[in-house]
């Protein structure tokens, strides 16, 4: 199994207001993979929002750690999407650059 690997986004929002951004922001992401997943599931426990995203028969897991200066996201990949990680990785770094704005 591939190892986790781990984005870093900095910010200068401190953590409420980057943790505020993001969870409005997941919601809209959550809605935007609907067409492509079978289920996505979220949970935030103080400031790391734990995930799991089900899609033809794959299962993709992380969490999200809101810091005061950055956003630490480690994701599992099955290994046929560790293929595509760093498409992935900039794709999260983008989004999460864009959502915290």
């Amino acid at each position: 199994m591939p190892q986790p690997f781990v984005v870093i986004v900095p910010h200068q929002l401190g953590k409420q207001t980057a943790r505020d951004r993001l969870e409005r922001g997941f919601n809209t992401i959550r809605s935007e993979l609907a067409a492509y997943t079978t289920s996505m599931e979220s949970s935030w426990s103080g400031d790391q929002l734990s995930f799991s995203v089900q899609s033809i028969g794959q299962s993709i897991t992380g969490t999200m750690d809101v810091l005061e200066q950055a956003v630490r996201v480690e994701v599992d990949l099955p290994w046929f999407l560790a293929l595509a990680a760093e498409k992935i990785v900039a794709r999260i770094r983008q989004t999460g650059q864009s959502l915290l704005m």
